[in-house]
This record gives structure tokens, sequence and C-alpha cells, in this order.
């Protein structure tokens, strides 16, 4: 069965808004056999014990701008993103909501930044996965 984990709009920043607690409840079974990656943009929902590392990716507020203009946010969207780049929100997120030790920042301006983050990830699974008979 689908489950729509999306609860309302918000006209503001002209974008859905995620029902966080529907979100958990659908992830639970899977994150619970372990060995999974997530990608999203906040960490603080959560369960602690799901994670034995964060990567938090950060980006130049120029670049970031750039890409946010091209996917044409709205200027109050655009704003508050770039606010919580400059005030680096989502890795303070991060370290507030895990363990700071497995909380890692990752710089992502360029392509090349991002095949070399992909690449560290990747290795990190690889050894993770040896480690845990994976």
């Amino acid at each position: 069965a689908v489950v729509s984990t999306q609860s309302t709009g918000d006209e503001e920043f002209e974008c859905k808004v995620l029902d966080e607690d529907k979100v958990v409840t659908c992830m639970t079974a899977d994150m619970e056999r372990g060995g999974n990656v997530v990608d999203y943009h906040g960490s603080d929902f959560f369960e602690e014990e799901w994670f034995d590392i964060v990567f938090c990716l950060r980006t130049d507020t120029a670049v970031l701008a750039a890409r946010l203009e091209e996917r044409k946010y709205g200027e109050l969207k655009l704003k508050n993103n770039l606010e919580s780049e400059i005030f680096a929100v989502l890795l303070e997120e991060a370290r507030d909501s895990y363990d700071p030790e497995i909380v890692h920042e990752l710089q992502s301006d360029s392509i090349a930044d991002q095949e070399a983050n992909l690449e560290r990830i990747q290795s990190w699974i690889k050894n993770w996965r040896a480690d845990n008979n994976g």
C-alpha cells in the first residue's frame, strides 16, 4: 500500500510539507533491518539509532543561489535556504540530533567535489559492510 507522507502545502514557501510522523512510521521496518542509505535535507526527526554515520553536504552560498535560481525557487524560499547554509543550520541540527563523532561535513560546490564525496561515501559503505558481515 502506498501511504502519502505529505500533510499539507506551504503556500508561503511554495512547497509540500511532509508529515514527519508518517515518514518515520513508513521507514521504521526497513531502518530497523539496517544497511540503508537515507538522503534528506534534515535530520532532527529521524531515530538516532538508525544511523551509523551522517554526511552533511555544504556548499558556497553563491553556488547554492545559482542552483536554486535555476530551479526557480521563490524569493522567500531562496533567502531561507541561503540563510540556513550561512548559519550551518542543518549541520548543527545533525550534530545536535546524533553523536557529533558520526557527523561529517562534506563540501559540495563542484562536480569534482561531488565525485570525491561519492567515492568517500562508497568507501565508507564498503568498509561498513566488511565490518558488519554485510
